[in-house]
């Protein structure tokens, strides 16, 4: 199932962001959006064509899936989404190809001499 979703990464920013604000807590969309902004500290945000666009590609291929409001009180036109068990696989496989990259990066600089540029 990992090398299934090998062929999957490198997930693209907004991808990777949208799973990680819904790694821990079911969102509405603009709440996806708030906590994306928050997260990178308003050095990265989502429009609302990029988070839809990505949105309607991660639930086409059932990394997430739209879910029942949290309370009768909830805005009605408000919709939930959360991630899915394949979606949460995809996250941790970036997570750990992620991992290898910043390993991979220390070790090589701490080893490297600065060159000056010719």
């Amino acid at each position: 199932m990992k090398d299934d979703l090998k062929g999957l990464l490198p997930l693209s920013p907004a991808t990777f962001s949208i799973l990680l604000t819904l790694s821990d807590e079911d969102r509405h969309g603009y709440g996806i959006m708030q906590e994306v902004a928050r997260q990178s500290e308003g050095r990265y945000k989502l429009g609302p064509g990029t988070f839809y666009d990505n949105l309607e590609k991660l639930i086409d291929h059932g990394f997430v899936k739209e879910v029942p409001r949290k309370s009768a009180s909830d805005d009605p036109r408000r919709r939930y989404y959360r991630m899915t068990t394949f979606g949460r696989n995809l996250f941790l496989a970036e997570v750990s190809r992620l991992d290898s990259v910043v390993r991979e990066a220390k070790v090589r600089l701490r080893g490297a001499k600065p060159k000056e540029a010719l």
